[in-house]
Formats: C-alpha cells, sequence, structure tokens
C-alpha cells in the first residue's frame, strides 16, 4: 500500500448501511408531504416510478464498479468513458448534489427538533453545523469506524421504521387513499421527478469502491439490494404517512402554509400516544445525521479521484497516514458543507439537486454504452448488467422525461454546475491530461488509427 492508497474494510453489510444511509433521510422524513400536495396518495407510485427510472443506472454502475473498483464512482466512469471534460463536469455536480443533500438532510433535522426540544430557528442552525463538524471527524478518523457507526445508525433506523409501519396497518385509515390520483394529468411523473433525489444514494457505494472487500461480489450485491430493499421501505412508509395523517396537514402544514416538512410526525399521536412526536422525531434526527455521514463519505471520494487525474490540485489526493483516509478531500467537502449550512436556504433549492442526479444517471448509462461499444481489453467487468442496450435506452428516456418535468429553476442550477464543471477543466486539467476516453477509442478505430488515450485505473500514479 502507497501513501496515496486506500484500505479495503468494508465488507457487504456495512456496504450496504452506507447506501441505504444515503436514502434513509429526506426521502421518507421530508419529502413524502411535498409529493402528497403535487399528487395526493399516489405518491406512493411516483417512490416506485422514481425507482424504475433509478434502476437501469444502477445495474449500469454495478458492471463498472466491478471493472473499476477504485474511489471516484460517477467522475471515474464518465471520465473513463467519455474523456475528462465530461468527468470533470460530472465529478465537481455529483459532489455538489452530494454535499448539498448532506447539507440538507442536516438542516432538514431541524424542523423535527423544533418539535421535540425547546429551541429556536437560530439555535437549530448551530446545532446542525455541530453535526456537521462531527461527521466530517467521523470520516477523517477511518471509513471502517464511519461504516461501522453507518451500520449501528441505519439498523436502528430501520427497525423504528418497521415499528412505525406495523403500527399504522393497525390505526391508519385506507379512506384516505380514495382517491388514489389528484392534481394534473401528469401529475405523478413530477412527483416522481421530485422525490427522485431521495434515491441518489443506491450508487454512492461506488464512491468508495477501492474500500469494499472482494469488490466482485459485494458491490453489485450492495447497490441492488439496497435499492430493492429502500423500494420495499419508501412505499411501505410513505402509505403509513398517507394512513394517518390529516391531508390538509400533509399539503399546508408547513411554514407559511406551505406543505409539512414533518410528515412522519404529524399522524404520530395515532401510533405511540403523547410520546409519538419525541419518538418518530428522535429516529428522525438519527436518520437524517446518518444521511449525512454516508453523503460526506461518498462526496470526499470525488476530489479525491479527480485529484489523482491531475483535473484538480494534487493536495487533495493525499491519504491520512494514521486513518488511511482522504482527509484533505474530506475537509474540503466539510467546509463546503458547513458553509451551505450557515448560509444557503438548502430546503427551497432540493429540486436542484434531484434536477442534477437525473442528469448524472442518465449520462451513467451511456459511458456503460461506450465501454461496450469499445471493447476494450482492459474492460473486464465480474458482473454484467443484463438487457443491454435497452435497458440502458430505457434509463436515459426516462431521466429525460423527468428533467422536462422538474421545472426551469433547476434546469438553470444544472446548467450553471455544468458550466463550471467546464470551466475548471479547461482552466486546469485541460493542460495536465491527454486521455480521451472509450469514445475516443471508437472514434480512432473508425478513423482506422490507434488509441492510447484512455486508462482505467488509477492505483499506481
Amino acid at each position: 500500500m502507497t501513501g496515496d492508497d486506500l484500505e479495503r474494510s468494508l465488507g457487504l453489510f456495512p456496504t450496504m448501511m452506507i447506501s441505504m444511509g444515503a436514502m434513509i433521510g429526506s426521502g421518507i422524513f421530508v419529502l413524502p408531504a411535498l409529493g402528497f400536495k403535487k399528487v395526493g396518495p399516489a405518491v406512493i407510485v411516483a417512490y416506485v416510478l422514481a425507482a424504475v427510472v433509478v434502476t437501469p443506472a444502477a445495474l449500469s454502475k454495478a458492471e463498472m464498479a466491478t471493472a473499476m473498483p477504485e474511489s471516484g464512482g460517477t467522475y471515474l466512469y464518465i471520465d473513463r468513458a467519455l474523456g475528462p471534460l465530461f468527468g470533470t463536469i460530472a465529478g465537481i455536480g455529483a459532489w455538489f448534489s452530494l454535499v448539498f443533500k448532506s447539507a440538507f438532510a442536516l438542516v432538514g433535522l431541524g424542523a423535527y427538533l423544533l418539535l421535540s426540544a425547546p429551541l429556536s430557528q437560530g439555535a437549530v442552525v448551530f446545532v446542525a453545523l455541530g453535526l456537521a463538524v462531527l461527521v466530517v471527524v467521523l470520516n477523517v478518523s477511518g471509513t471502517k469506524l464511519s461504516g461501522s457507526v453507518q451500520a449501528v445508525i441505519v439498523s436502528l433506523v430501520v427497525v423504528g421504521l418497521a415499528a412505525y409501519t406495523l403500527n399504522a396497518t393497525v390505526v391508519g385509515q385506507t379512506a384516505r387513499f380514495t382517491p388514489l390520483f389528484v392534481g394534473e394529468e401528469f401529475g405523478v411523473v413530477t412527483a416522481a421527478a421530485f422525490v427522485f433525489v431521495s434515491y441518489a444514494g443506491v450508487t454512492k457505494i461506488a464512491s468508495v469502491a477501492e474500500e469494499v472487500e472482494d469488490p466482485g461480489r459485494n458491490l453489485p450485491l450492495a447497490i441492488l439490494g439496497s435499492l430493492a430493499l429502500m423500494v420495499v421501505i419508501y412505499v411501505a412508509v410513505v402509505a403509513a404517512v398517507v394512513s394517518l395523517a390529516e391531508p390538509k396537514t400533509l399539503k399546508t402544514g408547513g411554514p407559511g402554509g406551505t406543505a409539512s416538512l414533518t410528515p412522519m410526525a404529524d399522524g404520530a399521536d395515532a401510533l405511540f400516544g403523547g410520546a409519538g412526536v419525541v419518538v418518530v422525531s428522535v429516529v428522525a434526527v438519527v436518520a437524517l445525521t446518518s444521511m449525512a455521514n454516508a453523503g460526506v463519505l461518498s462526496s470526499s471520494r470525488f476530489p479525491l479521484a479527480m485529484s489523482r487525474d491531475s483535473l484538480l490540485p494534487p493536495r487533495l489526493r493525499r491519504i491520512d497516514r494514521r486513518f488511511k483516509t482522504p482527509r484533505n478531500a474530506v475537509l474540503l467537502t466539510g467546509a463546503v458543507l458547513l458553509l451551505l449550512i450557515a448560509f444557503v436556504p438548502v430546503i427551497e433549492l432540493a429540486k436542484l439537486a434531484s434536477a442534477f442526479q437525473i442528469l448524472v444517471f442518465s449520462i451513467i448509462n451511456v459511458a456503460l454504452v461506450a465501454f461496450r461499444e469499445a471493447d476494450l481489453p482492459e474492460y473486464d467487468p465480474d458482473f454484467v448488467a443484463p438487457g443491454y442496450p435497452y435497458v440502458q435506452l430505457f434509463g436515459v428516456v426516462g431521466g429525460g422525461l423527468f428533467l422536462t418535468q422538474i421545472g426551469r429553476l433547476p434546469l438553470l442550477g444544472a446548467a450553471g454546475i455544468i458550466a463550471g464543471g467546464a470551466a475548471v477543466y479547461l482552466g486546469y486539467g485541460r493542460s495536465r491530461t491527454d486521455r480521451t476516453g472509450a469514445i475516443g477509442t471508437i472514434r480512432s478505430r473508425r478513423r482506422g488509427e490507434a488509441d492510447d488515450g484512455i486508462v482505467l485505473t488509477t492505483e499506481d500514479d
């Protein structure tokens, strides 16, 4: 192991828990009421539809992760498939999006804290900042420690969600599911695009692939297994929320008559009596903290991988000799996280994260097509995604449909991130790399030329 190498210390269970921890958060504790306001009880269908569109990217990423089990995930695969320009855009965009989602989780837990603790809004921000510092320290201290803590937290949260759902089957009101569909004709598609970010964590395990034991086996099992489990959890919990809470409360129970930001607590009294709100609030705070931890763990690997490829400064590739973690990349990620919590109205801009995740997931499917068509001898995955290329085509078309429904501001935000990523590449990375990616190999073959511009691994850099 060199000074820039990470330790493979994550088994299948903690790897799955990192993925689930990145999903068990705002998707359960904040977004259901916002989706309900758009489409009524059919928000349950929206979660299933979002999972269907996510699945092609999950399959594609599972294959590419076993071919390139290194840190970087989304950035690495798109860079090696489509070249460093697209890689830089995807890496910076996915990094910002995931840090944004972590900040959203820590700020979002403030709504639950206000239900169970005598805190002012200003104090909640300081609590979120304190938890953010704790998460950063945990990630600097070791991936194995962070993964172990994540496994314990997610396991406890799943038990709490199971209790919530099972009790809801006894006291919930089935009449609240009628009518199932309300709102506009394509409201379910719009709601699905809005809750799409709930599944963003499913492929984030690939960002820490370099730290996963037996990646050829554990990465596909963790990615696909966590997605399947989360579909079941989302459907069960959202159905419980709909059956327990008054529709008016879900639609207007938030600040200023907006959708409720605490949908799981809205019907908690019916489940657990007077202590119901407190119980649910504690579970929410733990889950949202877990989500932030998983986000920092995964997102910090993007600048690490990009630094290894000379697209970002070399300091970001440095591995702490004591803890074997990318210290500088974690600290940079933590600094951005703290700034977002302190100064940005994160909840109001949640759609931005969803819009860019949809775009990145679509590009991931294109990246797999590039690798398959290039037929590189170095590309030898242990897991092969089924249904090629129709599954990938469906993922691209489905993602495009979602983008048309998500609104103008999120699209402008995604365009801004694309422009920023391109500027970083042109200003810093372009003069330091000459890779062309798998797509360059395809072009060279068509011209009858040799191409040496693709490198799949960076372990010896």
